[in-house]
């Protein structure tokens, strides 16, 4: 009896443990790679209407980029809404330039190979 309260304990702490980590970790960013990019254009819309007749926007960027290294590629993305001019963002990127999940970060956070690409 005593085994089976301390086992039904653990299963209950790695479940616990498990939904606190799906709903604090953007899986989308597991694995990838930083890279930082400046706003500088606006995105070029694209929308459409769905078969139940909502419509739908998006907003494309293809910006160039660099990593803590000072390495660029050029990254091709979109976004729900436009994008802030002169915003900052770190894109996070799995493969050779599949975006996944990116963040604004100020100025002061970008590493100094990077603040010296995106003046």
């Amino acid at each position: 009896m005593k085994k089976l309260g301390i086992s039904i304990g653990i299963l209950a702490a790695l479940f616990v443990g498990f939904i606190l980590f799906i709903q604090n970790v953007n899986i989308n960013r597991l694995g990838a790679d930083s890279y930082f990019v400046k706003i500088t254009t606006d995105g070029k819309e694209i929308g459409d209407v769905t078969d139940t007749g909502e419509k739908w926007t998006r907003y494309e960027y293809q910006l160039e980029s660099v990593n803590e290294k000072g390495e660029t590629k050029t990254l091709e993305f979109t976004s729900q809404n436009p994008l802030r001019h002169d915003a900052y963002l770190e894109v996070f990127v799995k493969g050779e330039n599949e975006v996944t999940s990116y963040q604004e970060v100020q100025q002061a956070e970008l590493p100094s190979k990077v603040k010296k690409e995106l003046k």
